[in-house]
């Protein structure tokens, strides 16, 4: 149990006996009794769980939580709570970035960089408790003002990393920056094709036969540069198998990822077998003259650019790696592509595959086709004939076309739909409150009538052309292309109906009767009848 005790001036101390049997008080200075009160509760909660190894109910734990740096330093000294590490900005950074032995340099160096930054906008000597997520909204435009947007998602990122950390030691309630965007997003206009001949103009300007393999390790080979291609040894290759075990330091730390086998693909092994021929003998690593942390390879390849004659693009090796990772895709499985890489497939589509102009190209292989416009002057007998007589012919495939020439109104255009093959009237539109929509004015597929002996064309109208007392919207007509095909083609054709409750029998029966194809006026038999326009 604990006790609330009234010194003289005023000054009110909490005491209880502590897990080791004595005595113990807190001073908590000119407070009011309830205040005094609602410590000496969470007190009690605290020695009680001290003495029964009894974890702390929420409420308690939530009350630590939210304790100052002064009554959680009394606590502590106090046997309740664990003496909290220093809680400004500073000093925690350093605490945390010093404890990290599992991380490699290059990750600590930007760590680093991060640390340097939120000091330099929030202070060494700001409280970690004081910094409020409008705190964390500021110091992102603050990187805004002078970074790009991924870089400064890069170091929030960070940011979030180290208060995520304070969280769990129990610094801080919550996490200031969890809701700032970490993640790096796809910068597409970064992107840059690396042609094959421009990789080879490099090569070709290339200083020696190392620099000719870091070129050809990036672009060929899609390593990671220079992590990947300054570990890479000359007893990863295996020539007889032809693949190349590849050392992954970035990948290292996740299952299987420490390595990867790549093809030994021909343009790599020509310059790795020249790599050979000039090496010392006993080499170990096949780039032995770059290996300093001091050698930036960037400012040299630029250099070799300049002297080849290629200009140089944004993130050289990085865009040698998506490059070939977006050529390997065209030729093999996604994932077959993307373990040869070294990556995902969700990070290879958005971080590495391209949408290349010769993607464009091979698209629009089918060039559009413009009709070419009938001359009006014609008679439209003869106009009439030659439309009709192409329309029939069957076309290929790559004669798929949009008309969008003017033809004379007089002239008797069928139009040919058959399945892959169509002609469109651009003055046609569907009807409706679809917009956009093109439709044929007529549909003609090819019938052969009995008994007519050659083939005729049929014609599904969708105007409204009534014949006798039983054709109504739709019907079909036909056109005897017989006497057309031998010149004989009439000034004004006529044309009939094969009604389709009429059998073949009862249509050749009347055909014979009538002695000509169509030339029926027989109005009472259903579905059929004679039209001459």
């Amino acid at each position: 149990m604990a006790s609330i005790s009234k010194a003289p001036n005023g000054r009110r101390v909490i005491q209880f006996i502590g897990p080791d049997g004595k005595r113990r008080s807190i001073r908590l200075g000119k407070v009011s009794q309830r205040a005094a009160e609602t410590v000496r509760f969470h007190v009690e909660a605290l020695a009680a769980a001290t003495v029964t190894k009894h974890p702390l109910d929420a409420e308690t734990a939530r009350w630590v939580a939210t304790l100052g740096d002064d009554l959680a330093g009394k606590l502590a000294r106090a046997g309740l709570v664990p003496r909290r590490e220093s809680a400004t900005l500073g000093a925690f950074l350093q605490g945390y970035i010093d404890s990290r032995h599992d991380l490699k340099a290059s990750t600590i160096e930007h760590l680093k960089r991060a640390q340097r930054d939120l000091v330099a906008h929030f202070g060494a000597d700001k409280p970690l408790r004081e910094i409020t997520p409008g705190d964390a909204d500021g110091f992102r435009l603050f990187l805004l003002a002078r970074l790009g947007e991924n870089t400064t998602r890069r170091i929030c990122g960070r940011a979030k990393q180290f208060f995520h950390a304070a969280a769990r030691r129990r610094l801080v309630d919550s996490n200031p920056f969890a809701d700032l965007p970490a993640a790096v997003l796809a910068n597409k206009e970064r992107f840059h094709y690396v042609t094959v001949e421009d990789t080879e103009r490099l090569i070709a300007a290339c200083p020696d036969a190392e620099w000719k393999m870091i070129v050809g390790l990036a672009r060929y080979g899609g390593l990671r540069t220079p992590s990947e291609t300054l570990r890479l040894k000359w007893g990863h290759i295996n020539w007889s198998d032809g693949r190349v075990t590849v050392p992954s330091p970035k990948t290292e730390r996740h299952p299987n990822g420490a390595s990867r086998v790549i093809p030994l693909f021909p343009r790599l092994r020509r310059l790795l077998e020249e790599g050979f021929e000039q090496a010392q003998p006993g080499a170990e690593y096949v780039i032995t003259k770059y290996r300093h942390p001091g050698v930036n390879l960037r400012s040299q390849l630029e250099r070799i650019a300049a002297r080849a004659g290629v200009k140089m693009w944004d993130k050289p090796f990085q865009n040698c790696r998506s490059t070939r990772e977006t050529e390997l895709v065209e030729n093999y499985p996604a994932h077959v592509a993307a373990q040869w890489i070294g990556n995902s497939l969700p990070v290879a589509g958005k971080h590495y595959l391209q949408v290349t102009s010769e993607h464009f190209r091979r698209a629009a292989g089918c060039q559009e086709k413009t009709a070419k416009p009938v001359d009006a002057t014609k008679g439209a007998a003869e106009s009439g004939a030659q439309a009709l007589q192409k329309a029939v012919q069957p076309l290929s495939a790559d004669d798929c076309q949009v008309s969008t020439q003017p033809v004379a109104p007089e002239v008797v255009r069928p139009i040919l739909a058959s399945v892959g093959n169509c002609r469109q009237d651009a003055e046609a539109t569907r009807p409706g409150l679809e917009p956009g929509t093109r439709e044929p004015k007529s549909l003609v597929l090819p019938i052969t009538p009995p008994g007519s002996g050659e083939r005729s064309c049929v014609e599904r109208s969708r105007d409204a052309r009534p014949v006798g007392r039983r054709v109504a919207r739709g019907a079909i007509h036909c056109i005897d292309l017989r006497r057309s095909r031998q010149g004989d083609w009439p000034a004004r054709p006529s044309r009939f109906v094969w009604g389709p409750q009429e059998s073949e029998s009862a249509f050749a029966a009347r055909q014979r009767r009538s002695g000509r194809v169509g030339d029926s006026r027989e109005p009472d038999q259903p579905g059929y009848g004679f039209q001459s326009p």
